[in-house]
Parts: structure tokens; sequence; C-alpha cells
């Protein structure tokens, strides 16, 4: 591999010719072998630093025209352009695991631009520091593509896979107006519900957790940008922050603001930790939903079989013939993954010492993570299998006559007591309910079939 020779405040690095990093960035790429190929800085990242140098280069040019010339800011918002289109994505190696407050992916980035910036126009135009980190500390800008990218990922990704979700169990729903069936507490028999009133329960789950995330978005969108090294705003210019807002806001179509309070920008993490926990009780929900739907579905013949789900692909190595309901079990583990991000997420935050928290990387990967996983594991669940659910309505229909809880329609005529000697006599007995009633002498026939109707119990 042929090299060229690059060089930082500590010295001359030896950089692979084709990289448009320098020299900070192979520091980094050499002193953090760890999980290389794997746990890269996330895309969204990525995306979001070159928003944040577009940004700072228009605001620069408004505010530091003597430094920050047109055809600088041209070079930089050119080399922005291309990191979003992901032309340069090769050029962004580093890992995960390396400095906590990113300040080696902050000068991965100003390299990247300098070095682009320098090779399109074909002088030494642009400096890493100087010109590309202008006005900025790694401190302000790492917090801030966290923010911008955690919000611009729940709102136009999450969000909208949400919304689908919701829209199928809602055509579900109208679709089983009709259908009576068992409902059951504490994984027993419990008085009868309608198919859509159960449909009902998890679609309302999630728009209460759509609303969540919703309240959790206007605290993401503050942003620690002006704040600088420690939230002095040293070396930026009056106005940088709420300006640089503004070009942000309009080159993400995104209302940004900034932060009120630059030293509780720098050194909290409260908003993401609220904001995940939003996706934390999504995940919770969606956990319950999966498993409810994957114990009605059991069978065909020897479980609940309630309903039906599509089949997509074999479910056994062994058994000719065995479908498994997969897309649930995608679902349940991406809502276990995302309980463990959470918990990540919160120790992390809780970790900001004096004027910075310095945990930032492992945060932005286990969010980004869990937005990226509940997003597509939503999108898949909904196609390939909420959307093909059916009501074995002969089936429930003939799990409702059976049930015992019809007795609870019996208390207001023959009282507690003797409904569940009505019961347990059924039980014990193996006869129906209308049989025990009349045996023990508590209501006629006709009386009992007046009495429990089970479409009158929903």
């Amino acid at each position: 591999m042929d090299y060229r020779t690059e060089h930082d405040s500590m010295g001359e690095m030896q950089v692979p010719s084709w990289a448009l990093w320098g020299a900070q960035t192979e520091r980094s790429r050499r002193n953090f072998p760890i999980g290389v190929g794997l746990e890269t800085m996330p895309v969204e990242i990525i995306r979001a630093f070159a928003q944040v140098k577009k940004a700072a280069a228009l605001t620069n040019r408004a505010l530091l025209p003597e430094k920050m010339t047109a055809e600088k800011c041209a070079a930089i918002c050119e080399a922005a352009d291309a990191m979003l289109q992901g032309s340069l994505a090769e050029h962004f190696p580093l890992v995960v695991w390396q400095t906590g407050s990113g300040t080696q992916t902050n000068m991965n980035v100003n390299e990247v631009i300098a070095n682009r910036g320098n090779a399109q126009t074909g002088k030494k135009l642009l400096h890493p520091n100087d010109d590309v980190n202008l006005s900025q500390s790694s401190n302000d800008t790492f917090p801030t593509a966290l923010h911008v990218a955690a919000a611009l990922c729940m709102e136009t990704r999450l969000l909208p896979a949400v919304d689908d979700l919701i829209r199928t169990l809602r055509r579900l729903e109208s679709e089983n107006g009709d259908v009576l069936k068992i409902g059951r507490t504490h994984l027993q028999d419990a008085t009868p519900i309608r198919f859509s009133q159960e449909l009902s329960g998890w679609r309302a789950s999630l728009e209460q957790d759509r609303r969540m995330l919703l309240a959790s978005l206007p605290p993401l969108k503050e942003l620690a940008l002006g704040g600088t090294a420690v939230g002095t705003g040293l070396n930026a210019p009056a106005g940088f922050d709420s300006l640089v807002a503004e070009k942000l806001s309009a080159l993400t179509e995104t209302a940004f603001f900034s932060a009120p309070n630059k030293f509780h920008a720098l050194t909290s993490l409260d908003e993401l930790v609220f904001a995940h926990g939003a996706m934390k009780a999504l995940a919770a929900d969606l956990m319950k939903i999966a498993n409810d739907v994957r114990l009605l579905a059991s069978g065909p013949r020897c479980g609940l079989g309630e309903i039906t789900i599509p089949a997509n692909e074999p479910g056994s190595s062994i058994m000719p013939g065995k479908v498994n309901p997969t897309q649930c079990e995608q679902v349940t583990m991406v809502a276990v993954q995302v309980m463990g991000n959470d918990a990540a997420i919160g120790f992390a935050a809780s970790q900001g010492h004096f004027e910075l928290n310095t945990f930032l990387p492992v945060c932005a990967y286990n969010f980004l993570q869990s937005t990226r996983l509940l997003t597509e594991s939503i999108a898949s669940f909904t196609e390939r299998c909420v959307s093909g659910i059916r009501a074995n309505r002969e089936r429930m229909e003939q799990n409702t006559e059976r049930s015992l809880m019809l007795a609870t329609a019996l208390s207001p005529h023959v009282g507690y007591e003797n409904a569940a000697r009505v019961a347990q006599l059924a039980a014990e007995r193996g006869i129906s309910l209308r049989e025990a009633c009349v045996e023990l002498g508590f209501l006629s026939a006709e009386q009992f079939d007046e009495a429990v109707r089970p479409e009158r119990m929903v």
C-alpha cells in the first residue's frame, strides 16, 4: 500500500495515500483496534456531522467573513454534500470505542472535509482545525450531531413505522367488530370480549407510545453548538449559537434551537435518556403485542389457535409442515436489545463529570441502534405478520361457549358463591354451565339462557 505523510500537533503520521483522513484520524485508527469493521461510528452520526459542518461554515461566512471566505465556505459545503450523498463513506473508519467526547470522529470529519476541499480546488485551501472546525469544539459538535441524528431518525423513520402499524391494527379492528372471543387474565379464562376490543388495546398502546415519542422530540432539538469547549462559547463570535441553529434547521427542514444553557448541554444527556425511555416503552408494548399474537396463533391444533398468521418460511429442520411465529420472535428479540441499550444509556448519562460527559459515542451507538432496530422490526412485523392476521371465528366461538367464566353473568341472579358452585360443578363433572346450574336448582334452562348471553358481556 502507498502512503503519504500527514502531520498534526504531535508530529508526522503515515496515512494511506487514497484516504482523505489525516494524522489525527490515523492515530485513532491505530490506537483503538476495538470492534473494527463491526462497531464503527454510526452513519447517522456522520451524516449529522456533515449537516453541522455545513451549517457552521454558512454561519461563519455570515459572522466572520474575513476568516471564512466565500471560496472556503463553498469548499466545505461541497464536501459536506458529498458526505450526505454517501460518496465519502469509506473515509470514516473510526470505531465507537474511542475518546468519550467523540473528538476523534469530529477530527475525522474535519480532516476529510479539508482534504476533499483541497483536492477539489487543487490547493491547500482548508485547514481541518482553523477552517472546518472554526467557532466549534468537539465538545459541542458531537452532542449536537447526536441530537440531530437522534431527532431526525425518530421523526423521519421510527414514527412513520409506528403509524403504519397503528393503521394496520385499526383496519383489523374494523374487520373484526362482530367477533366474540374469550378474554384471558393470568393466562386463565376470563369474561368475553370482542376481538376488535383486544386489537384496540394493542393499537391504543402504540398510540400512547407515539405521544411519548413526540413529547421527547422538543428537548432533543436543543443544541449544544456554540458552547465550544466548556460551555462559555470561547472563540465563537457573538450570535453564532442562534444563527447556526437557524442554518441547521433550514438544511434539515426540522426546527432546531440553541440550548439556553450550554453548560448543561455539554455535560448532561437527560434529553437522550428521556427519548430512549419512550423507545423502551414502545419496545415493552411491542413485546406484549408480539407475545399475544404468537400465543393466540399457537397450534394449529394443540394450542389456542384463535388466529392464523402468515407462514413465511419452514419452521423446523426435522418436523415437516411446522410453521413458527418468526416475526413475533424477531420483535421480542429487538425489544430485549432495546431494553439493554436503555440500561447502557442510563449508566452513561449518569457519568457527566464537571463540564463534559465522556460517554457520548456509546450513547450514540446504542440510541441509534435502538431507533434503527425498532423501525425495521416494526416495518417487518407489520408487513409480514400483522397485516395477515385472520380470526379463527369457529375456534373463538367454541372457546367462548366452553368457558366457565361465563358464570360471571350468573352472579346478579344467584349470587357470587352460588355462581362459583356452578362453575366448580361444571369443571368437576365436565358438563356445561347450563347443565350445572339447572342441576343445582338455581335457574331453569330458559332462565339460564336469558341470563348468560356472551354478546351482552362485552
